[in-house]
């Protein structure tokens, strides 16, 4: 834990992170809540589904155009923006009764306006460390994100169910307005300036390695999704095991995240992360008990956050700074596009053969996410000889703010 002291005790670090995680803190809450204030309106889960469906659409249309935005306006205006615009809309959803198109659209804009605060504090973070600290900074961000998924969940669904979906989604929009401005408000949000990018829109793709952090955050969270939607069928919606067992492959994946953090990163790092995550997984089909679904799961689990800072670092490492945010914004539109898989997936299969069908599913991903690693090894930087941070192309420089 001595190299994660060092990294929080350099000047911001701890703010920006502290900051972006309370910012992002409404993503583990968000379609929860609007699931469950949809069906509270219409009575619909179909109607439910078709909304998140719009929601999701938008996120992932949103991420790499205003993460590449940033660039041309600055973070603060992008983010401001769309901040002010994401909250408006979930304000409108909550609070106005309409049809059923109308409840999508609204849904479109949520995830159009998402603001791009996850590619930004990568962005910011290369910037306030050393190129030492750099791989112990993404794993620390990657394992300290489950805190998200581990309790915004529970949050959110007990407000809406104890005081109503109203109010749950009006205590999103605070935590939302009052995280993003805290870490619109940083100083280190101002301090750095993304470069206006000279290449054009989506070239960022034709790097090997992001393009593989891309798919390979497809498949990764693909399987992450379909493990949920398996738990769910497992034990039900209201089942106090699948909260503890969601909850355990959290905190495997938190602890993983940690122990490996100091590791340093070769080309054969993301296939060793993902032989873990694959085996857990597979494990998952010989038994639906909850001692052993638990088990299993944090063993998957401690592969998760230490193959997402594999991602984060090599991305970072292959690109220009100044195409350091689409490429962060491409990763997570990735990532978007295969939890929306994932779950789908799965939720063909457990109609057809039951909740067996998920954990298929789940292990289908991640052995698919393990073979790419293996066959395009090649395609992996080898960042134990190297830094972590982007190919300069401009300093950052000092604005007044």
């Amino acid at each position: 834990m001595a190299g994660y002291r060092d990294v929080l005790r350099t000047p911001g670090v701890a703010r920006i992170i502290a900051a972006q995680l309370t910012a992002r803190f409404p993503n583990g809450m968000t379609s929860l809540a609007i699931l469950l204030h949809i069906h509270h309106v219409t009575g619909s889960y179909g109607s439910a589904g078709l909304v998140l469906a719009a929601t999701s659409i938008g996120q992932a249309i949103a991420g790499p155009v205003t993460s590449r935005w940033m660039g041309v306006w600055g973070m603060r205006r992008v983010i401001a923006t769309t901040l002010t615009v994401c909250a408006a809309a979930i304000t409108t959803l909550a609070l106005i009764t309409v049809p059923l198109p109308v409840y999508m659209g609204l849904g479109v804009l949520i995830g159009l306006s998402t603001p791009p605060i996850q590619s930004a504090a990568r962005t910011i973070y290369p910037k306030l460390v050393s190129a030492r600290q750099l791989t112990p900074l993404f794993s620390l961000d990657a394992s300290l994100q489950e805190i998200i998924w581990i309790v915004a969940p529970v949050l959110i669904t007990f407000v809406a169910t104890q005081v109503g979906t109203v109010p749950a989604l009006l205590l999103i929009v605070v935590i939302l307005v009052g995280g993003g401005t805290w870490f619109i408000l940083s100083p280190e949000v101002g301090r750095v300036r993304i470069p206006r990018s000279r290449r054009s829109f989506g070239k960022v793709l034709t790097k090997l390695p992001v393009l593989l952090a891309t798919v390979i955050g497809f498949l990764l969270i693909g399987a992450c999704a379909a493990v949920e939607a398996g738990v769910v069928a497992t034990f039900g919606q209201g089942g106090l095991e699948a909260g503890i067992v969601l909850a355990l492959f959290s905190v495997g994946s938190l602890a993983g995240g940690l122990s490996f953090g100091k590791i340093p990163i070769g080309p054969w790092a993301m296939a060793r992360r993902l032989a873990i995550v694959t085996v857990g997984l597979a494990l998952t089909m010989f038994s639906l008990e909850v001692w052993w679904l638990g088990g299993t799961l944090v063993l998957a689990g401690i592969g998760i956050a230490p193959a997402l800072a594999v991602l984060f670092a090599m991305t970072s490492a292959s690109v220009k700074f100044s195409d350091t945010a689409e490429a962060f914004g491409w990763v997570g539109t990735g990532q978007l596009i295969g939890a929306a898989a994932g779950s789908a997936i799965a939720g063909f299969l457990i109609d057809g053969i039951g909740p067996q069908g998920a954990y298929i599913a789940a292990t289908g991903f991640a052995a698919a996410g393990l073979l790419v690693a293996v066959a395009l090894v090649r395609g992996f930087p080898d960042l134990r000889t190297r830094g972590v941070s982007p190919i300069p192309d401009t300093e950052p420089l000092q604005t007044v703010t």
